[in-house]
């Protein structure tokens, strides 16, 4: 194990040289849950850094917590329209980038993976560290987005090649040359597919409702009831459980985000999608991407739907069937992702190896 606080020995040729870290976002579950399932496939030690609850499944001593910055405190906290969120005045967003930046000098990783974090990309890459930088759906034409991006060593969209930068508002054809488009990725990457499901409960099938974390508007409710369908939903939301419920579905109803399109790809279920309102329209774009490969059934609007709307799209999607979604996912994307993570860290580490002595690194002692 390599110690935590300095840089471990190289690796045997074709081993892992070197730590990386992975910053991962607190909104929601999805950063997290694509970190571990990437983290799996890699041939470097990967730690994660975020504010996000640890995943008992991973070990402590690859997890740095940082502080919390989310309490509306500082000002100007875009810079100007510059970045995304750095205020001035703001105690915990000082600290947790402090943090980061004291984590970074002491291991030295050999890469970053940011997802997602302007601020947090720009910092790695100012202290010297290759950068890759998760790609999001929607209107990414600000200038922080394009600051970002121009910054990266290298660039990942978690879907397929045959849909490039499509779901992407405001992108550059420079960006092109460094972005992988891995395909979809997801912790349920090795479940196979049950059979179909039999009609049971008086004939009527199952509807599914997958919504995240975070979700809100029609997520935040109890769906009215539909003619010939009852709904339900997972009994947990470790992947076992979240598995079990997608094989048991005849259809499933979910958000546009990213993690929970992945894991319906995965396991082939037909399904509708309703993409709920984020920032920057980044479900919507996923949404349009899906429905544009015929992989779901795109519900815009389940307010107006009724009772009438929602048999509709749920009989379509079931009609549609899951394998669809072959299109979207290959179940190979993480495998993909960490490839991209472990080219990058090489390099790294490569360069890390040639520069001058950790020593400068250190702080000079006290005289």
């Amino acid at each position: 194990m390599v110690p935590r606080d300095r840089p471990g020995p190289s690796a045997p040729e074709g081993g892992p040289r070197g730590v990386v870290g992975w910053y991962a976002h607190h909104a929601g579950s999805g950063h997290v849950t694509r970190a571990l399932a990437v983290a799996a496939h890699t041939r470097h030690e990967v730690v994660v850094l975020g504010s996000a609850r640890r995943p008992s499944s991973w070990p402590a001593e690859r997890w740095v917590a940082l502080p919390d910055d989310a309490a509306p405190l500082g000002a100007d906290p875009t810079a100007g329209g510059a970045l995304h969120w750095a205020p001035t005045g703001h105690p915990g967003f000082t600290a947790r980038m402090r943090r980061f930046a004291d984590w970074v000098v002491r291991v030295r990783p050999v890469a970053l993976v940011v997802d997602v974090s302007v601020e947090v990309a720009l910092l790695g890459r100012l202290l010297g560290v290759p950068v890759v930088v998760t790609v999001m759906a929607g209107d990414r034409s600000d200038r922080a987005h394009r600051l970002g991006y121009d910054a990266a060593t290298a660039l990942v969209a978690a879907w397929p090649a045959a849909v490039g930068p499509a779901p992407v508002r405001g992108w550059r054809p420079e960006w092109t040359p460094r972005t992988h488009f891995t395909g979809a990725l997801s912790r349920l990457d090795d479940v196979r597919p049950g059979p179909p499901p039999r009609a049971a409960h008086g004939g009527a099938r199952t509807a599914l409702r997958l919504g995240g974390a975070g979700a809100g508007g029609w997520w935040a409710h109890e769906p009215a009831p539909v003619d010939g369908w009852r709904w339900t939903r997972p009994a947990g939301d470790d992947p076992r459980s979240v598995a079990d419920a997608l094989a048991a579905a005849d259809v499933v109803v979910l958000h546009g985000g990213q993690n929970a399109l992945a894991e319906v790809a995965a396991t082939r279920r037909p399904a509708v999608v309703v993409p709920d309102a984020r920032p920057h329209d980044e479900q919507r774009a996923l949404a349009d991407a899906v429905a544009g490969l015929g992989a779901a059934t795109v519900l815009d609007d389940p307010w107006a739907a009724g009772p009438a709307g929602w048999a509709a799209a749920l009989d379509d999607a079931h009609r549609r069937g899951g394998e669809g979604w072959a299109a979207w996912s290959d179940r190979r994307g993480a495998r993909r992702y960490a490839a991209v993570v472990d080219a990058v860290a090489d390099q790294g580490a490569d360069e890390g190896a040639t520069s001058a002595s950790p020593t400068l690194l250190e702080e000079p002692e006290a005289s």
